[in-house]
This record gives C-alpha cells, sequence and structure tokens, in this order.
C-alpha cells in the first residue's frame, strides 16, 4: 500500500470525527490549513522517511493537483495561525485571566477530551468488553459534542 493510500484514510477519518470538526470550526485553522498541517506533521511518520513539500502536497484530499507553492503558503498560514493561538493563551496566562472561573468550563472540556481519549485507546481489539466500552465511548462523545457546541455558542449573557 502506498504513502497515500495510507495518509488520506487516516486524514478523511480524523477530519470527519465528530468532536474534530466542532473543534476545528472554532479555532483559527481553517479546514484545508488543518489538513495541511497534519500532512506536514504527520506525514514523515507514517513514510518512515523524510518527504519533499511536493511529495507532501499530492497527499492532500483535493482531487486537483496541488503545487508544492501552494501547499507551502497554506503551512505557513496554518503554522501562523497555531503560532497566535499559543501566543493568546500565554498572553491570558499572565494576566490572570486563567485564574478567573469563566474558563472553567473550557477547563473541563479538556479534561473530558482526555478522558474521552484515554477510553478509546483502551478499546480491546476483541473479546466480550468491546460492545460495553464502544457503548460509553459513544456516551463520551456525545456528551463532550453538546458540551462543545454550547461553548461555541453566545454566551448566556450576551443574549
Amino acid at each position: 500500500m502506498g504513502l497515500k493510500e495510507r495518509v488520506q484514510p487516516w486524514l478523511t477519518s480524523s477530519l470527519g470525527d465528530p468532536i474534530v470538526k466542532i473543534i476545528a470550526a472554532n479555532s483559527h485553522l481553517t479546514k484545508t490549513q488543518l489538513e495541511t498541517l497534519l500532512i506536514d506533521i504527520l506525514s514523515e511518520n507514517v513514510a518512515g522517511k523524510t518527504l519533499k513539500y511536493d511529495e507532501k502536497a499530492v497527499l492532500r484530499l483535493t482531487k486537483a493537483k496541488i503545487s508544492r507553492g501552494a501547499f507551502n503558503r497554506t503551512l505557513k498560514q496554518a503554522k501562523e495561525n497555531v503560532a497566535k493561538s499559543i501566543y493568546t493563551v500565554i498572553l491570558l496566562g499572565y494576566l490572570g485571566v486563567f485564574e478567573s472561573t469563566t474558563l472553567d468550563p473550557y477547563l473541563e472540556i479538556a479534561n473530558k477530551l482526555h478522558i474521552y481519549l484515554e477510553a478509546y485507546k483502551s478499546i480491546p481489539e476483541g473479546g466480550t468488553d468491546v460492545s460495553e466500552r464502544t457503548r460509553v465511548i459513544e456516551l463520551l462523545r456525545e456528551e463532550l459534542e453538546t458540551s462543545l457546541k454550547q461553548l461555541s455558542g453566545p454566551s448566556e449573557s450576551s443574549v
């Protein structure tokens, strides 16, 4: 199986995940930027070697051929948006905003996401516990989706 055949199904699955969709929709990254950033970061792990940018550009999900330059521009935009987001978090921490209780719901979501990921990773490949664990994970996913949608909507104080 070629690199494209290994990377693209993973990208499609990841970008199609309902939780990823909600978080991405409320992030500073466009879908294309997120896809490009994931390819840049993870494709070399899958390939087991360093890839050139024209090789990475081929891994994009679009049917149209993407030039190395277009891939690099999108990647640069994605990295800038990630850096700005990190600087925002650093700034808020420096100003003491994280000590405010208004961020508690976001921290709760982060903890729930961690629990969800750990539960997902712990599903055995087979056996009798699989259906029960899958049901629990589905409930966690639904709860996360609901919480994320509530946080991304307008706050009650501004309604």
